[in-house]
């Protein structure tokens, strides 16, 4: 039950680092300051985080041009999904 807890854990802190880097993103872009190198958001969401990229990207209208993100995404969401499943359903 423990190790569940872990996964759980991880999995909404590393969505709420998605979520919160794309907003981030999002006004260094209004304001044209220093980004956050795309390669950072594609980590965090192949670590676990692409539903909270994916909202972010939604919520702030954030890299909805770049196809990479457009597709990309949609797809690393479900394999998170998938994960995740097996994770806290047959490891736990």
């Amino acid at each position: 039950m423990e190790s569940a807890n872990n996964i759980l854990f991880f999995i909404i802190g590393v969505n709420i680092i998605g979520l919160f880097m794309m907003r981030i993103d999002k006004q260094k872009a209004i304001k044209g300051a220093y980004r956050i190198p795309e390669r950072t958001m594609w980590i965090i969401a192949f670590l676990g985080g692409a539903i909270g990229t994916y909202m972010g990207m939604r919520m702030f209208r954030h890299k909805t041009k770049h196809r990479s993100f457009i597709i990309g995404m949609p797809i690393l969401v479900i394999m998170n999904l998938v994960l995740f499943a097996y994770l806290l359903f047959f490891m736990s």
